[in-house]
């Protein structure tokens, strides 16, 4: 691993795994990683920096407590009229739930992934859990709404009545049936979540990245969109790819029987 780069606050830790992978890390572990306005400015900030940055293929998402991914909103920050700090204007809540993001996010859920920490995580593109991790979205219970994406995220990301059962009891789901719902991309003991994670990121990053970029575009609108638009935005993304340097290196270094030197461009 590269040394912390030290910017901003503590809240969430950013470091450099090799050249193209960025790990950032919740990192209010005495609250559970509970979120507050400094975290979710903090958050927003490297969203963003690791976005402009072009030598970033990948992001993991994970955190410092290995017991609890994310607790959600800090309730306490609440109690004192401070919700509207806990959302930015780009990101949403947490700077994250709503960010805009062109490249693929992994989730590194370590424990207890509930109500915002669960939100966090179906935002990612892909999810490595501990074998002892827990989702759900328990607003219910609390008289709250799950309003960072969960409502509508997890009917997308399970099975349509399934979902909807754990939305309205509020009940968590455990590891083993998040991934046979498919939620899930790897379960692995806990002290493996981290380098399952960047494995998985390494497995992504060796792709030319204009390609994995164009390409997430399309998948992601998969539930949104009828097969037509889908078909409209692959030309349209197919066309992108094709003009790239990248499209020409790829074929090239298969037939020298080398690894290919993407550039990006």
């Amino acid at each position: 691993m590269s040394e912390l780069a030290a910017t901003l606050g503590s809240e969430v830790l950013f470091e450099r795994h090799g050249e193209h992978i960025a790990l950032l890390t919740l990192n209010r572990p005495e609250v559970r990683n509970a979120i507050n306005g400094a975290l979710a400015s903090r958050l927003d900030a490297l969203v963003k920096q690791t976005e402009q940055d072009d030598s970033i293929r990948v992001v993991i998402l994970a955190s410092s407590n290995a017991r609890v991914f994310c607790a959600g909103a800090d309730l306490s920050e609440i109690s004192k009229g401070r919700a509207d700090t806990l959302s930015t204007p780009d990101g949403g809540f947490a700077g994250f739930a709503d960010a805009k993001r062109s490249k693929p996010w992994i989730a590194a859920v370590q424990g207890f992934a509930l109500a915002g920490g669960c939100e966090l995580a179906l935002a990612c593109d892909m999810i490595v859990a501990s074998d002892d991790a827990r989702f759900g979205l328990p607003e219910v219970k609390r008289g709250l709404f799950a309003g960072a994406g969960g409502v509508h995220r997890l009917p997308r990301a399970i099975p349509r009545n399934i979902a909807l059962e754990l939305i309205a009891t509020g009940d968590p789901m455990d590891a083993d049936r998040a991934y046979a719902l498919g939620l899930l991309n790897r379960v692995v003991p806990s002290d493996a979540v981290a380098e399952t994670a960047i494995a998985l990121a390494e497995a992504i990053a060796v792709n030319a990245p204009i390609s994995v970029r164009e390409s997430l575009i399309v998948a992601r609108l998969s539930s949104e969109k009828s097969d037509a638009e889908l078909r409209i935005l692959s030309f349209a993304g197919a066309a992108r790819v094709f003009e790239s340097e990248d499209s020409r290196e790829g074929p090239l270094a298969f037939l020298e029987k080398r690894p290919a030197r993407w550039t990006g461009r």
